[in-house]
């Protein structure tokens, strides 16, 4: 059956029971609660929300790629979102985020971040949803089945650039929204968005901003929400408490500016490449092991506790591994490959700056090369401290070597891993919200890669932070197809409706 038939016919099923409601209901059975009526008009009204999706992913709002034409974009997308929370009843502000100064000189505008403010009722919770509206690079050359800009159904997934990073889940608490004020129900929780247009590109202006509104617009609110990650699983939903932070790292090996003729020159002299694979082959072994000494010394530990909300965890090793395209893993278990996945620091390398890496055979000797790795951090690891491990092992390892080379190396980044308490408020109310939505208990999870946004959040408003995703573990975000499936997007708008209630009931405990 053509998707669009069975939606219609989804629609006029609906249209027919919600006609019955009046004469269905005796004395004795209630008529349908805010929340029933509120997944109903979800349903019914899904292929709007799936049209206004649509609309959202065709503004190429790339904020990696520094370029007028797609700035612009960014500002369109900026007040697309401005319009739609207006449109909602909610008071914005656009923020003056100020210009981006490039390397080459050039400035270009940083998109206004969004202040929206819906309801102040002091009886009830204040929630606050942070997302953000622009994508990372896609050219359908690079592999895309379609236009990455134009949303494409195809078997009830919803293929295109931000579907599920972060247009999906952004419309699907507006969804949430819309959906009570169409039905003239009061909405349970007073709301708030914060939304940017810069997180691709580090979030530019944000983390001062957020300072900035501590006393004001973050002084009312009670719990901040992010909806910027995934399952664990393709149908069953999670809940996310924790995820790694990050320590970027370059080492530079010189010996003089230019390169030289391996002809010419080899045999005679330490080659920086030879002594920048060096390097880079003493940082991890075989079994993914970091070996800078005392890594591992202010990783907390693993609790008992901790334990068993891994094996509750549901994942088939076996499937994911498939899906993954990788023939065999470090590590054989769930609760081992979940831990060196979430709880542990790894380290990877990424790749060598001034080496030949064109096809063909080029006999050069770089005479400079730049080596770039990171170690992705974990409670309660101090990065001060990493940063002098590394420097110091490296520093150990070149002058075993003997090289009259020159070698620096250096910290280019630094992010905080975040852990949030899962006894907290908002964390009840997603899972009875969860439970409500899908029938079933959430899992459980960290994020191994790193959210910036949450740490400092989380940090500076002294406000309690949740992670509450809605994507599928396979929907691609940042790669080639990135797809939000039908179904995730429509029961995701549900599951916030049902979250605004579950904070409302827990609130009045308080």
């Amino acid at each position: 059956m053509a998707p669009a038939v069975a939606h219609s016919q989804a629609e006029s099923l609906l249209a027919f029971r919600l006609l019955l409601v009046g004469g269905m209901f005796s004395a004795s059975t209630p008529p349908p609660g805010p929340l029933e009526k509120v997944f109903q008009y979800i349903d019914l009204h899904q292929d709007e929300f799936v049209q206004t999706l649509k609309e959202w992913v065709a503004v190429e709002s790339d904020s990696v790629q520094p370029v007028p034409r797609l700035r612009r974009e960014l500002l369109r997308m900026a007040g697309l979102a401005a319009d739609r929370l207006r449109g909602l009843g909610a008071r914005v502000a656009s923020v003056d985020a100020g210009f981006q100064q490039l390397s080459d000189g050039q400035t270009l505008p940083i998109p206004p971040i969004l202040l929206a403010e819906l309801g102040s009722d002091p009886k009830k919770p204040t929630v606050c949803f942070y997302g953000h509206l622009d994508v990372q690079p896609a050219r359908q050359e690079d592999g895309w089945l379609t236009d990455p800009y134009t949303l494409t159904e195809v078997d009830g997934k919803l293929y295109g650039r931000g579907t599920t990073d972060n247009k999906g889940p952004v419309l699907a608490w507006i969804n949430a929204v819309s959906a009570f004020k169409a039905l003239d129900e009061d909405l349970p929780v007073n709301i708030k968005f914060l939304i940017e247009g810069m997180e691709e590109s580090g979030s530019l202006a944000l983390e001062e901003l957020v300072r900035k509104e501590k006393s004001g617009f973050f002084s009312s609110v009670d719990c901040i929400v992010i909806s910027d990650n995934l399952w664990i699983s393709r149908r069953k939903p999670a809940l996310i408490y924790g995820t790694r932070g990050n320590s970027y790292f370059t080492v530079e090996v010189k010996c003089r500016d230019q390169d030289f003729h391996s002809g010419t020159f080899g045999g005679i002299l330490n080659e920086p490449m030879a002594d920048l694979v060096a390097l880079l082959g003493s940082l991890v072994d075989a079994s993914g092991r970091i070996l800078v000494p005392g890594i591992y010394g202010h990783v907390a530990p693993v609790t008992e506790e901790e334990k068993r909300v891994y094996e509750a965890i549901d994942l088939d090793v076996e499937e994911y591994r498939n899906s993954s395209q990788v023939k065999k893993f470090l590590f054989d278990t769930k609760e081992e490959l979940l831990m060196h996945l979430w709880r542990y620091p790894s380290l990877s390398i990424h790749g060598i700056e001034g080496a030949f890496h064109e096809p063909g055979a080029k006999t050069v000797i770089p005479g400079r090369v730049i080596g770039k790795f990171s170690i992705r951090l974990v409670p309660h690891m101090d990065m001060s401290v990493v940063e002098t491990q590394v420097k110091q092992h490296l520093e150990y390892i070149f002058s075993k070597r003997n090289s009259s080379n020159q070698m620096t190396v250096s910290m280019a980044l630094g992010l905080h891993p975040w852990i949030a308490n899962i006894s907290d408020h908002q964390y009840l109310a997603a899972k009875r919200a969860i439970k409500t939505v899908f029938g079933t208990e959430p899992d459980m999870i960290r994020d191994g890669s790193t959210i910036p946004i949450a740490k400092i959040l989380q940090d500076t408003t002294q406000k309690s932070v949740i992670m509450l995703p809605l994507g599928a573990v396979d929907d691609g975000e940042h790669s080639q197809n990135e797809k939000i499936n039908r179904w995730n997007y429509i029961e995701g708008s549900k599951l916030f409706a049902a979250f605004f209630l579950e904070m409302a009931k827990l609130h009045s405990s308080w």
